[in-house]
């Protein structure tokens, strides 16, 4: 008998201590204990709800995102896990990642979060540099970077460190002094991402009044060249975009369900999902206010403000969007909604300026490629 497909399990933890200007996820303020304890235990609820429709699965990760997962208490933690678990069957290891910032109010919880079964952590460091960090709207310094990260090292199985780049006026040479500060601390996995300014922030708000100037796009291409290159040298590969680990051990397991168009499910306030239902892929979305997403578990049992099964077009659309983004690329069997084939024009037009590889079974962006990637993609989906 073959085993269950896999799936992750994605679950959104809206709070944070303080907006950051840059973010347009779906969060808030953080609030009280009651509003929270209803919240995580509608969460239970919805995933329960959500087993009855998925059927047996083989659980492969949990991804405690936000928000600020790391301000919930360890013991909700604890219990999706659990119920997670109990209600899907685990795969030998199942990866259990918690996004965590670098204040000592949360660097103070890894061990609870630790034995609460988490046992790889994302760390939200974004920098080492207290400028940068002011400029970021963070609500911790360089010092509680470093404080949080070595105690992070030794606490969990795995870290991974995020960090942001392409700020204003950033040289190539104060990002990469940020880049060996991270190595410094031996991290499994490196996230680094270039600043996007984002409409309905607050960066967006001032970069529309002209207060804010972000770097050009040379500037900032050059930056990502100097980041594939020094993440090189220290023995990172960039199996995706933005992401970079030492060994495949390290990949994020639950992003890769994500880029290879693999089964995940969404709980928690506006968390989206893609599940097989009836023989469909099928995308959901839970209702996005904390108060109507506790609502809809209590009236439906799922949290689901909407789900739709999508067209074959639509699948094949994101398989390309996000398989594109790694090493690994996409099958031409997945892409064939597109009509794209190895000898199709726009496919073979891309190959000749060498932006993508399109041998041996998959289609690929090679290095020349990734910097333009969504030129490449809008290329491919006849945009």
């Amino acid at each position: 008998m073959s085993a269950p497909p896999p799936l992750a399990v994605y679950v959104h933890w809206p709070y944070c201590a303080r907006i950051c200007p840059y973010c347009d996820f779906n969060v808030v303020r953080d609030r009280g204990q009651v509003e929270q304890a209803a919240l995580a235990g509608a969460i239970v609820h919805d995933l329960e709800g959500q087993a009855a429709l998925t059927g047996p699965r083989r659980l492969v990760s949990i991804f405690f995102g936000g928000g600020t997962p790391s301000l919930m208490r360890p013991e909700w933690a604890a219990r999706i896990v659990e119920t997670a678990r109990r209600l899907w069957s685990p795969a030998e290891r199942v990866e259990i990642t918690l996004e965590a910032n670098p204040t000592d109010a949360e660097s103070g919880r890894f061990a609870a979060f630790a034995d609460a079964g988490v046992n790889r952590l994302s760390l939200g460091v974004q920098s080492f540099d207290d400028e940068a960090l002011r400029f970021l709207g963070r609500n911790h310094d360089a010092a509680e970077a470093r404080r949080a990260a070595a105690l992070a090292r030794e606490r969990f199985e795995q870290l991974s460190l995020d960090l942001i780049y392409a700020l204003p006026d950033q040289t190539s040479a104060a990002w990469l002094a940020q880049i060996d500060a991270a190595l410094a601390f031996a991290p499994d996995h490196i996230s680094p991402y270039q600043l996007t300014i984002e409409p309905g922030t607050a960066f967006g708000r001032a970069f529309g009044r002209g207060t804010l100037i972000p770097p050009s796009s040379d500037a900032g291409a050059d930056l990502y060249e100097v980041t594939q290159a020094r993440l090189g040298e220290a023995g990172f590969e960039a199996y995706e975009v933005s992401n970079h680990a030492r060994i495949p051990a390290a990949w994020s397991r639950h992003n890769l369900a994500y880029w290879r168009g693999e089964d995940y499910l969404g709980a928690g306030p506006g968390a989206h999902g893609r599940i097989t239902l009836e023989g469909a892929r099928t995308a959901t979305e839970a209702a996005r206010g904390v108060a109507a997403y506790i609502a809809a578990v209590d009236e439906t049992g799922v949290g689901f403000a909407r789900h739709e099964a999508l067209s074959p077009r639509e699948t094949a659309l994101e398989r390309l969007l996000m398989g594109l983004r790694t090493h690994e690329g996409v099958c031409w069997r997945d892409l064939a909604p597109l009509g794209l084939t190895p000898t199709s024009a726009t496919t073979s037009g891309l190959a000749e300026l060498r932006l993508i590889d399109a041998d041996d079974g998959r289609l690929r962006a090679t290095a020349a490629g990734r910097p333009v990637l969504d030129r490449v993609i809008m290329e491919l989906a006849g945009g």
